[in-house]
Order: structure tokens, then C-alpha cells, then sequence
């Protein structure tokens, strides 16, 4: 396993900022995003991740749901395109298209973004309010293989607690998924 070093962004503190591409072959900047919704969830994702294939249904919903409210997923991959080709901006064009994203979803070629973010695998979620705070962060939800499951939906909670002005009973949990592939 190659450890990278990653800055941890601590529920409550600032979202760090952005600008990177998305399939769409456009710039998208946090800011920008900030400015138009009230809350943004910023998913760390790649193309090759079981995790990720498991939960696109459900982020797909949350999307659909919250939207409606001034909320916007962003799916983020900081995958390694050098060591994994399935990571290159035109996989994530045909792995978006595949699956029919109702998101945007940008290519952090750098790796930069990610690890600002302090995301170390594959989906990471965060969750962050209209004046860019980071208000949740971890996984999406305790049941990734059987998304019919009953049990806590962390994600989903947390966006429709924020959205109605109410604290976020539960606003960090640990992530699970797949270990991201991090440059040498």
C-alpha cells in the first residue's frame, strides 16, 4: 500500500476550495457551486470501485430527492489515472454515461483535491453547507450491498437535517470502501 500524506478536513472547519475538470469538459469551481446551492455533497469516487457501484443507485436518488431543495452532488475522482487507466477523464465520460450521472463528476488529476479533503477511499462523502463549512463526513450509509437494508442513512440524514436548519446528530463516521490509487 503506497501512504500518502492528507490533510484531514475536520467536520466544522472550511471545505477546501477548488478547480478542476469535469467530463463535461468545463472548469467547475466549489465556490462557484456554493454560491448557487445551499448545500453541496462532495462524493470521492472513481470508475473501478465494487463500493462506489453499489451506492451509484442510491446517490443517484439523493440527487434526485434533495435537488428540488438547493442541494447538489459532485462526484469527485482523485483515482491515480497513470496506474489505473479506467481513471482517465474519458473512462469517467463513458462510466458517467453508462450510468446515466445525474451529477456532475470531475477529474482530479492531481490528486490536489483529494487530499485536501483527506479522502482515503472510495465513496467518502462530504457534506458542506451554503458558507462552504463542512458538516458531515464518512460514509453514505451502514448498508453498501443491499440498499433496500434498514439501518442509518447517514448521508441522507445529515443533508435533510442541514437543509431544515437542524443539527446533524450524527456528523462524522469512518468511511468504507475501496483504498484510493495515490501517485508515487
Amino acid at each position: 500500500m503506497n501512504l500518502v500524506e492528507t490533510i484531514d478536513t475536520p467536520v466544522g472547519s472550511y471545505a477546501p476550495d477548488f478547480e478542476i475538470p469535469g467530463i463535461d469538459d468545463q472548469v467547475h469551481h466549489l465556490r462557484r457551486y456554493l454560491e448557487k446551492f445551499r448545500a453541496v455533497g462532495v462524493i470521492s469516487m472513481c470508475n473501478h470501485c465494487p463500493y462506489v457501484d453499489w451506492y451509484l443507485g442510491r446517490l443517484k436518488n439523493i440527487q434526485a430527492e434533495f435537488s428540488p431543495e438547493g442541494f447538489t452532488l459532485i462526484g469527485v475522482n482523485g483515482s491515480n489515472g497513470d496506474r489505473d487507466a479506467k481513471s482517465s477523464l474519458e473512462n469517467m465520460k463513458a462510466f458517467a454515461k453508462g450510468h446515466d450521472l445525474n451529477f456532475p463528476y470531475l477529474w482530479d488529476s492531481t490528486q490536489d483535491v483529494t487530499r485536501s479533503f483527506g479522502a482515503t477511499k472510495t465513496p467518502t462523502a462530504f457534506l458542506i453547507d451554503a458558507n462552504g463549512i463542512v458538516r458531515y463526513k464518512g460514509k453514505i450509509d451502514e448498508h453498501p450491498q443491499d440498499a433496500s437494508a434498514v439501518g442509518e442513512d447517514y448521508l441522507r440524514t445529515a443533508i435533510a437535517s442541514l437543509l431544515l436548519g437542524q443539527k446533524i446528530d450524527i456528523p462524522q463516521t469512518e468511511a468504507i470502501g475501496t483504498t484510493l490509487i495515490w501517485r508515487n
